[in-house]
């Protein structure tokens, strides 16, 4: 039976470390995609730019 109990308890230990090292995992890659959608939304704002401004007429 104590076998039994450390056997349940190294279970739930590594159960908590795979739990905790996804969330942190998950944390990093939500900080990155939020980088990410700063940088694009600031190279459209950048792309637009300029737009209307000019005519080519000889299209």
């Amino acid at each position: 039976m104590y076998m039994d109990l450390v056997a349940v308890s190294m279970a739930m230990s590594a159960s908590q470390f795979q739990t905790d090292m996804s969330y942190a995992l998950m944390s990093k890659t939500l900080e990155i995609a939020e980088i990410s959608g700063d940088e694009i939304a600031k190279m459209m704002e950048a792309a637009v730019t300029g737009i209307g401004q000019n005519i080519d007429v000889m299209a």
